[in-house]
């Protein structure tokens, strides 16, 4: 994945930075053509497909347990008693204070 994201940046750099007239362009588009043609490709970008569909139903279903797990914390959080409250974010204000830059920046 990392080569092809830089594989795709040079040659739209290329693109964009060319000087050589429309040749290297023409030349790049048959090669993405016949690239994109390749019966190989095409398996690979359907079995990726079928993988995503396979697993959004997972994904799914664990974002949503995330997303119930972290409105249980807040909700937890927000109906303490309101002293208790306020003291976990006099602490909070306190930590930030203590553990941020110290003296002048360069």
């Amino acid at each position: 994945m990392k080569r092809m994201l830089i594989l795709g940046a040079g040659a739209i750099g290329f693109l964009l930075g060319s000087r050589a007239g429309r040749e290297p362009y023409e030349q790049f588009m048959r090669t993405i053509g016949q690239l994109k043609d390749d019966p190989r490709v095409q398996e690979k970008a359907q079995q990726g497909a079928r993988m995503v569909r396979e697993q959004a139903p997972v994904v799914a279903d664990k974002v949503a347990d995330a997303a119930r797990t972290a409105t249980d914390k807040v909700t937890t959080a927000v109906s303490g008693s309101g002293s208790d409250t306020d003291e976990r974010i006099e602490q909070a204000v306190q930590f930030q204070k203590d553990h941020g830059p110290k003296g002048p920046l360069p």
